[in-house]
This record gives structure tokens, sequence and C-alpha cells, in this order.
């Protein structure tokens, strides 16, 4: 199991995520077209550009996803409860086609639930691109499973 048990994850503990994503136009239009996300920036060379950008923006929610992803392999796949929620959500820098994308997540806090079994982790992700300018940054709470016994 990859993910970390609750007992693992140490405030202050930084985590450099080895996997990364090269972005392409293909998936930033399959994922608009799954959320219904019509707007021209994120679909039209012309109209970025007319906008002063150097190609189409990769829609921000897309990034945000992905770099959910590209972090579940090492913190929470397999001992996830539940992602209880995600604050100050910020897009700093655009993402076009092409960019790769690299996730660093710190954490933050911890606190046992008042659940048994289970702890409350407090995350901070931070997404760069192939050239180390921030294009999203977050908060991220999530349920975690604490050790089973034996394990």
């Amino acid at each position: 199991m990859p993910g970390k048990w609750y007992e693992e994850f140490e405030p202050g503990q930084v985590i450099e995520h080895a996997q990364n994503l090269r972005v392409t136009l293909e998936d930033n239009v399959r994922f608009c077209e799954l959320t219904h996300n019509t707007q021209p920036l994120h679909l039209d060379r012309d109209a970025a550009v007319a906008a002063g950008f150097r190609d189409v923006l990769v829609n921000g929610l897309y990034t945000f996803s992905a770099s959910v992803g590209l972090s579940v392999g090492d913190l929470t796949e397999g001992t996830l409860v539940a992602n209880l929620g995600y604050e100050d959500v910020r897009h700093p820098a655009p993402v076009f086609p092409g960019d790769v994308l690299r996730v660093r997540s710190r954490v933050l806090e911890k606190r046992e639930s008042s659940r048994g079994g289970r702890g409350i982790v407090s995350i901070e992700h931070e997404v760069t691109n192939q050239d180390g300018a921030v294009v999203c940054a977050y908060r991220r709470a999530a349920m975690v499973r604490m050790r089973p016994e034996g394990a």
C-alpha cells in the first residue's frame, strides 16, 4: 500500500512527488467536454491569443484535479477515508499545452478524529511547471486511516 497511514504523516514533512504530468491539448479539451466548460480561452487558440496569451489556456480545474491525482500514490492511496475540503485554491500563473506539472506537498498539521481509527491531516500542495513557476497552490484536509494493529 503506497499511501501513508495517519501515523506516518508529520507536520513539516515535505514530499516531492516523483510522478509528473505533461499536459496535452487533447486532455484539456476532453476535460472541458466532460465538465461542459465551453470557455473559448480553453478551447480556441485564436481566442486565447487575442486575449494576450501565447496559446490555449489549460482549464485551471484540470490543473487542480490532476495535481491531486499526482499526489495520491505517495499520500493517501489505500488509506483515505474522505477528502474533507480544499481551501485557498490559487492559480498564480497559466498552464499551456505541453507544460509539465510537478507537485510538492507539505504536511501542515494532523489530529486524531473523534471517530476511532482515523485522523485528519492538513496538507499544502504546490504545483509548478517545467520552469519552476507556481501554477496552482491550495490546502487540503484529508481523513486517513490509522495503521491497523499488526500492519
